[in-house]
């Protein structure tokens, strides 16, 4: 039986930057009376909050759950009532300057100009800098035709690691590509996740959606974890519903 179940958001327990869902948000506090559960995205703690915390019901048990933002960089508990940081890695004024530098030389580079953008397109969330090629307020429609390969992304990708050998760079969500401090990203995130839960790296399972070379659900899979790839949140229904009643079973 594992103890933690770990899962990446956007793509896995939700659409881009949408809510939970209903079902999903039932699943999870269904899930969370069997075992401990995660959740490592690129999205910062607003979005998380957006996203999962406020659509789970009342009667979950959200002291098992770990929040952990950015690709693992910050870490959130649920403590007396509240949501708690843990920690934060966070970005220098001059690492800042420095990547939003290559992010501007990387795109005029690689020539990735979209005819439509809504909202800003690079977002400082203190541990990661996000590109969101389409913007940060793209509609799901727009974000899901806009590079469904990851080909377009792989190519930004690989011109910014040249730019920046120092830090990481991952595809993340529909459209972004994430920049997180050296050596941080998802399996980072989730050996600190062993370290403050307790719970040995051989009792996770790791679910989402871009578990491949370059996708930033890879690093999971990479460090050793158990992994299960899923298509969409409807796959990931599916998977948590065998979960629960497999963990029901003993």
């Amino acid at each position: 039986m594992k103890k933690i179940v770990a899962f990446d958001l956007d793509g896995t327990l939700a659409l881009s930057k949408q809510p939970l869902t209903d079902e999903m948000a039932e699943l999870m506090a269904q899930l969370l009376t069997v075992a401990q559960v995660a959740v490592i995205s690129g999205g910062d703690w607003p979005q998380f909050d957006k996203q999962v915390a406020s659509r789970l019901p009342d009667y979950a048990d959200v002291s098992r759950l770990w929040m952990m933002p950015t690709s693992g960089a910050k870490l959130y508990i649920h403590r007396e009532g509240d949501w708690t940081p843990v920690y934060a890695e966070l970005f220098t004024e001059e690492q800042k300057r420095q990547i939003l530098e290559a992010f501007d030389a990387s795109l005029e580079a690689t020539g990735f100009t979209p005819e439509e953008v809504w909202g800003e397109r690079i977002e400082d969330r203190g541990s990661q800098i996000t590109f969101s090629a389409l913007g940060q307020q793209a509609p799901l429609h727009a974000k899901e035709v806009w590079d469904p390969d990851f080909a377009k992304r792989k190519v930004i990708q690989a011109d910014l690691v040249k730019r920046l050998p120092g830090v990481s760079v991952n595809l993340g969500g529909a459209t972004s590509v994430d920049v997180t401090q050296p050596g941080v990203d998802k399996a980072w995130g989730l050996r600190r996740l062993a370290e403050h839960s307790g719970v040995a790296e051989a009792d996770m399972l790791f679910i989402g959606d871009a578990i491949f070379p370059g996708g930033n659900d890879y690093p999971a899979k990479a460090m050793g974890l158990d992994t299960v790839c899923v298509r969409d949140p409807g796959d990931t229904a599916n998977v948590i519903s065998a979960i629960v009643a497999c963990q029901k079973a003993g």
